[in-house]
Formats: C-alpha cells, structure tokens, sequence
C-alpha cells in the first residue's frame, strides 16, 4: 500500500500555538483541498483539521514529492516557513496510514481516549472531499471501512462507555439517580463554561424547563435565552428548589449558595422526591451537609474527577479490544487493496466465469444422460469458448494502459459489480 500516504501532527507532536497556527477552519477547506489536488503529483487527498490535528491523507504514486509539495502547500497557505512546523509533523504511508487513520476514528489517537465527536469531525472532512471531486477509489474505499471500523470498536467495546468529562459525567450520574432526564426541571445558578456544557447533556437528554439564575440579571437572561429557559433573581433560588430535579452551580462566590437549611424545609415541600446538585464551582457553592439529608444528593468537582479517573482506567482497559479489530481490519483492507490490481482481478474474474459456467453445464449434463462423451466433451469446450470470448473485451479494458482511463475505478467496480471480495 505505497500509494497511501498521510502527513500531519496533533497534540502529541505540535503545541496549541502552532497548531492554531496550521489549522483550517471550515471556511478554508474547499479552497485548500483544490490547490492540494492541483499538486500534480497528488491523485487523491482530504484534509483533515480539529483542534488537536491537522492531517493531510493523499494517494500519490511519488511518496516524496508529495510529502515535499504538500510542506511547501502548508507554508505557503498559512505564511509560515517549512522549518517552523517540520519538526513536528510525522509521515506515514501504506499500513502505518491505514493504521492510523482507523485509530484516529475510534478515538485511540485522542486526547480523551474514547471521545465520540472525532469520528463525526472525520465524516466532514471526507464530505468535504466528496463534494470537492478530491477522492477517488482508495480514499472512498478507505474511508469507508474506517466508519465501518470505528462503528464496530464503538459496539463491540466499552472504549465510550462511561463518561470522562467533568461536565458529562455529572450527567451521567444524574441518569443513575434519576433513571431518566427527560422532562427533569434544572436550575443552573451561575455562568461557569462547564455548568454550561452541563446544561447542553442534560438538554439532550431530554430535561426540560431550564431555570437560570445568575447575580448578574442580564447575563442570566442571555443564558436563558440561549438554553431556551427562564432567567430568575438570585433572590428567588430558595423557592425553586421546591420545584426544580437538578441544580449545577457555577459561580464565584466565596460563601456557600444554597445551605442546608434552605434544601431541609424544600424538601418537605418537595415529599422528599430526589433532588441533585452538581458543584463545579472552587470554592464551593453547596452546602455538602445537604447530603446528609434523605434523597438530597451533591457532587462537587472532586467526586467527578474521581468518577472520571475510574472511567479513563476502565476506557484504557477496552482499548486493546479496540486495537485487535483495527488489526483485522487493516488486513482486511490490505487485501482488497492488493486485489487491486489487474492481473488478480482478471484470475478473479475468470475463475467466477468458469465457476459459474461450470456449474450450471454439469447441471444440464446429468439431465441428458443420452449424450456420448465425446457429445460431453464438445459442450464443455463450447462453454470454455463462450467464457474465453465473454472475457476478452473485459480483460483487455483493464489491462489498458490508456492515459484516458482511471484504471483503479475500473477495477474497483469490476470487483464490486461481480462481488469478487465476497
């Protein structure tokens, strides 16, 4: 598999400076997958560009020359001479981009081992190749069986399982108390990012009726309108906990928000239904007294982290499950990639010709027991003359040499239309 070659770097190999600095942002991709497939040398490419990587994937008959082209495309795109990213780009090809590009799909590349969003960020970029016109048969082929790959690893091991985010986890433990989220009532005090992201899980999960207090009114009354909520005064934070499932609190405060006083006389009130509250905030903004009391739960940001390192342990624990299928898979492509070529495919074809023809005259023969053998000779050389005529045009299409054809399509789809990998 010389042909496959991957060029990139990522948050093992580069520092979010330079990264930023060598990123594509989605405004850019079109524009730079057209110059890279203008390179000559470069018969196929997509552009892979997160936060933590930026990958170039390309099909190239001259591994070199790509490589070079595409560093002097990269410093030339972004303004930024070759020998201030070089040292941090790493080049792969054949099996080793294979490889890589499975395990990038499946979250074993990440910085949070088992991340789900990758995988959704790699679909992009190939639709940006589609729709570019700048992958061909290897590319679609390959991509192909890394969604494939990475569905698979997502199924068949626990590598996402459980979450390792402090936000999501905190979610996560809601769903274990509360079995379900939907329709829950929250009330997110404070404006912290995390406590925000919170709301995001927790909105996807189907909670409803978001309450948003903050000490600043306006600022609480931009998140409500963000989360589709209901902005409320400081003030009024006693009286909800009567009605609301789940607090996440985020503020800044030095003291306590709500104590355990507050959460004691709303829990008559509430017939002590189950009430969580998720502390993010450092100092504290709950009370943790108020888990002393009956079907009152609160977690501050420690126990998530615990939670968390649990879940990185048990996540790295499946990633060996992870890497044996990438394994399978890589050989597996390995072979459809060898079979690529026309003199595999041509025996390929043949024998399916011969298989089936065979077959079906040995069929007619045992219901003509009145023929002679030398009757039986005669109709097996016709039918060996029938599949030697049928082939010809075939075999000579693939063994053109024409500048017109693209040989690997053909190829590829005479493979496909006569189910030759099956």
């Amino acid at each position: 598999m010389q042909d496959i070659v991957l060029i990139g770097l990522n948050h093992n190999t580069a520092p979010v400076e330079l990264r930023e600095c060598i990123a594509f942002p989605e405004g850019e991709i079109q524009v730079a997958l057209a110059r890279l497939a203008d390179i000559p040398v470069i018969e196929e490419v997509m552009l892979i560009s997160t936060c933590n990587r930026m990958e170039i994937l390309l099909i190239s008959k001259n591994r070199q020359e790509a490589v070079q082209k595409s560093k002097q495309f990269l410093s030339c795109f972004k303004a930024l001479p070759i020998r201030q990213f070089d040292d941090a780009l790493y080049v792969l090809e054949g099996e080793d981009a294979v490889r890589h590009v499975f395990r990038v799909a499946s979250s074993l590349d990440s910085m949070v081992l088992g991340e789900p969003q990758i995988l959704g960020q790699i679909k992009s970029a190939y639709l940006a190749a589609t729709q570019s016109k700048t992958s061909g048969v290897i590319l679609n082929r390959l991509l192909h069986r890394t969604f494939f790959v990475a569905k698979r690893v997502r199924s068949e091991t626990g590598i996402g399982d459980n979450a390792v985010s402090i936000s999501y986890a905190a979610i996560e433990l809601g769903r274990k108390i509360f079995d379900s989220l939907k329709d829950k009532k929250v009330l997110l005090v404070g404006a912290g990012e995390m406590a925000e992201l919170a709301v995001d899980h927790l909105i996807r999960h189907k909670a409803t009726d978001i309450f948003v207090a903050n000490r600043t009114f306006e600022r609480g009354v931009h998140l409500a309108k963000k989360f589709n909520g209901r902005p409320l005064r400081f003030e009024e934070i006693p009286a909800m906990l009567r009605t609301v499932d789940i607090i996440i609190s985020s503020t800044g405060s030095s003291d306590f928000i709500i104590r355990r006083k507050q959460v004691k006389e709303a829990m008559k009130k509430r017939r002590n239904s189950p009430l969580f509250f998720i502390d993010i905030a450092v100092p504290r903004d709950i009370d943790p007294e108020i888990n002393r009391l009956d079907n009152a739960y609160v977690y501050d940001i420690d126990d998530l982290k615990g939670v968390i390192e649990e879940n990185l342990e048990d996540r790295k624990k499946e990633a060996g499950k992870a890497e044996r299928i990438i394994d399978e898979a890589v050989i597996r492509f390995r072979e459809w990639y060898l079979n690529l070529d026309v003199v595999p495919t041509i025996v390929a074809l043949r024998g399916k010709m011969e298989s089936i023809a065979l077959t079906e005259l040995e069929k007619t023969l045992q219901s003509l027991g009145h023929l002679t053998d030398a009757d039986r000779d005669a109709m097996l050389r016709m039918t060996q003359a029938m599949i030697k005529k049928i082939m010809h045009h075939p075999t000579q299409l693939l063994k053109s040499d024409s500048p017109h054809i693209n040989k690997a399509s053909y190829l590829d789809f005479a493979r496909r239309l006569f189910k030759l990998d099956e």
